[in-house]
């Protein structure tokens, strides 16, 4: 029988991250429109977390036995606002799991406009004159020209979930 895990996304990048790390055949993935409960452009780590805690408590709601939720945000450090990312995985037993990903600074003019209070994803889509870059490479695709992705840099985040849920499993 498969283990139905729902991503509290319906984003590409987020749902081919989840898939890479949950790719046995035991796993059936489907994602959701949740609400993060979190402001549209999360801005700090703290913010970022407690979207992909929602996002992973909301989908577990929606009949899965496993809820993963992924969060990208920015934070603003002394030089310069970064590009971060949280995720959160939980079960049917109320555990727990919670992971952060890479993080690398955003150029000044991407920042600009996020201190305006745009989204990310609306500025990085008028920066690349393209629309979905956040299903794409996202802004880390973007500025390591291509080394890592959106959904490598999530994937990396959902292997630190699976390993701590598999650990206590």
């Amino acid at each position: 029988m498969k283990i139905h895990c729902g991503i509290g996304s319906t984003n590409q990048a987020k749902m081919q991250a989840a898939a890479a790390v949950f790719s046995d055949d035991k796993y059936d993935i489907q994602g959701f429109a949740v609400d993060s409960m979190v402001s549209a452009q999360p801005f700090s780590d703290e913010e970022t977390k407690e979207g992909a805690v929602s996002r992973a408590k909301a989908v577990l709601e929606k009949d899965v036995e496993i809820g993963i939720g992924l969060e990208g945000g920015v934070m603003p450090m002394e030089d310069g606002l970064y590009l971060c990312n949280w995720g959160a995985i939980t079960d049917q037993k109320n555990r727990l799991f919670t992971a952060a990903g890479a993080k690398m600074i955003l150029p000044e003019e991407i920042a600009e406009g996020l201190y305006r209070g745009e989204e990310l994803k609306t500025v990085m889509d008028a920066y690349t004159n393209r629309h979905g870059v956040s299903h794409q490479e996202g802004a880390v695709g973007t500025f390591t020209a291509g080394v890592v992705t959106r959904a490598e840099m999530f994937t990396h985040t959902v292997r630190l979930l699976y390993g701590q849920w598999y650990f206590y499993s």
